[in-house]
């Protein structure tokens, strides 16, 4: 689980192969709620998979997306530590 204290950053700013968790995505009507529908809500683990500059590859469980890099700049992140 990830502390209360933990730095946020925007999800666009995330190198591949990172893994992060989502702690706030911006109530902004049909974007935030067609996130939502794609499995990207409070607490889903992401995967960075590529940045092509413009947008970004993730995998959300088994799923892959693509997100525009302003889209991906309103989610905020917490990194995830390896768990070993």
């Amino acid at each position: 689980m990830t502390p209360l204290t933990q730095t946020t950053v925007n999800l666009s700013l995330i190198p591949p192969g990172q893994r992060v968790r989502v702690v706030n995505i911006p109530d902004e009507g049909r974007a935030s709620h067609r996130l939502s529908h794609l499995g990207i809500v409070r607490g889903a683990q992401i995967t960075i998979v590529q940045d092509n500059g413009s947008s970004l590859l993730i995998a959300v469980g088994a799923t892959r997306l693509a997100l525009a890099r302003g889209l991906a700049h309103t989610i905020r992140v917490a990194l995830e530590e390896e768990q070993q």
